[in-house]
């Protein structure tokens, strides 16, 4: 199915929100994550569905000074 991640267009196999972080290499555990602009907790990723057309957003903490 195509959804878009951080805006940009991606073709996936996965039908939750955990399989397509791990399709896509988000493997770190300390991201945040949204579908359509909703935050999706980390305890909730397995069971999340994905869906035709959604939006998905993966934010990662940045180091740096």
């Amino acid at each position: 199915m195509n959804i878009l991640v951080n805006a940009e267009p991606r073709d996936i196999t996965s039908a939750t929100l955990a399989e397509a972080l791990a399709e896509l290499g988000f493997d770190s555990p300390a991201i945040a994550t949204a579908i359509n602009g909703q935050f999706v907790a980390r305890d909730a990723r397995p069971t999340t569905p994905l869906a035709e057309g959604d939006r998905l957003e993966v934010l990662a903490p940045m180091q740096g000074g």
